[in-house]
């Protein structure tokens, strides 16, 4: 058996390097062929996650990125159905919902491939968001659909999709026991910041709506100053979002005791993730990952893929509004009840659970 898998991003990435260890560890008779679309390509967020997570090298490297929506797709799949036709893989293997998903999924459709989906059936009902566009079409493709809880399930069921649908649970998770198991100390990152355990709040932005409005950008810093005044705040920023943010001006006003800091490895997010007393964010993925290691979150969007930590108590929408993020930190900090113990994404064990049914094909 062999699977062409396509990665594009850093949460790729790590799911990726859940998977390749299944693969390399157990015989499920699968091999496994990587691509790296190059979707993200800043060593600091990309290259770095393949030398410290053991991902296998990729055959192929395709060196996309930047430009519109449409036009990285469409360099995507053009240098995607090269790789497809020299491979002929028996199952091409797609994460998540990014333009590396969508022309991965689209390139293998349209030469017969089988399409294997991972995070398949996830939904935000919100359109204008491109990542919703990107599952919708790639669920359809599918031949094996793997989706991280029931209510994917279900949401798949409502469009009347139930061919191949499998509940695996969430590959995260099994990647925060994995890694968050393989941290043996945080002093020293911790230190080489000058922050103790607990005594910090963290904060990733990134998403489009936040970032491309200035008003909703405002707002984020404005109650980033607002929470500094009690409370230090370490701010990873990311390439994109410290470039707007500089252009707007907004980066000269925030506070002293907002430390903004380079974008860190996987393993160093995790460490600073395990160890923070309130994670913000706009982010997908680290909204379970606080979850994941019993950190409350509060999500600056609208609306959630991952509505189990909305219900569970662990996670509050907030949007962009300074008020609001404001106002769900301070309930943070009067004690929230929230019971981390549930398991809503599975067994840790998804990538066990994929191998077994690809290797079936």
């Amino acid at each position: 058996m062999k699977m062409l898998t396509v990665l594009g991003a850093r949460p790729q990435f790590v799911k990726g390097a859940v998977l390749s260890r299944e693969l390399v560890s157990c015989d499920h008779g699968i091999s496994e062929t990587i691509v790296h679309t190059g979707q993200h390509y800043d060593s600091r967020m990309s290259d770095i996650f393949f030398n410290e997570l053991g991902i296998p090298k990729p055959k192929y490297n395709l060196d996309i990125n930047g430009g519109s929506h449409g036009a990285m797709t469409g360099r995507m799949m053009e240098s995607l159905e090269s790789v497809v036709l020299e491979e002929k893989p028996d199952v091409l293997l797609v994460y998540g919902d990014t333009n590396s998903t969508l022309a991965g999924a689209l390139v293998a459709a349209k030469c017969h491939i089988p399409i294997a989906h991972v995070e398949a059936g996830l939904r935000s009902f919100n359109m204008n968001m491109p990542e919703e566009v990107n599952r919708i079409i790639t669920d359809r493709l599918s031949r094996f659909l793997f989706c991280p809880t029931e209510q994917a399930v279900l949401n798949l069921e409502a469009e009347a999709v139930r061919d191949g649908v499998h509940n695996v649970g969430d590959i995260m998770y099994d990647a925060a026991l994995l890694f968050g198991n393989e941290l043996t100390t945080d002093d020293r990152l911790l230190s080489s910041l000058g922050l103790v355990s607990k005594n910090y709040v963290l904060v990733t932005c990134h998403r489009q709506e936040n970032t491309d409005d200035f008003e909703s950008l405002k707002g984020i810093f404005d109650a980033l100053n607002h929470i500094a005044k009690s409370s230090l705040v370490v701010f990873p920023i990311h390439p994109r979002t410290n470039l707007i943010a500089k252009k707007a001006g907004l980066l000269t006003s925030l506070s002293s005791k907002v430390k903004l800091i380079e974008p860190v490895s996987y393993m160093d997010m995790v460490s600073l993730l395990k160890n923070a007393e309130v994670m913000i964010t706009d982010s997908g993925g680290v909204q379970k990952e606080a979850f994941f290691y019993r950190v409350p979150c509060i999500t600056m969007r609208e609306e959630t893929e991952w509505v189990e930590t909305v219900e569970i108590g662990a996670n509050s929408l907030v949007g962009a509004s300074k008020e609001r993020i404001i106002a769900s930190f301070d309930e943070i900090l009067k004690g929230i009840e929230c019971d981390f113990d549930q398991k809503p994404y599975g067994d840790g064990r998804s990538a066990k659970y994929i191998a077994e049914y690809v290797g079936a094909l």
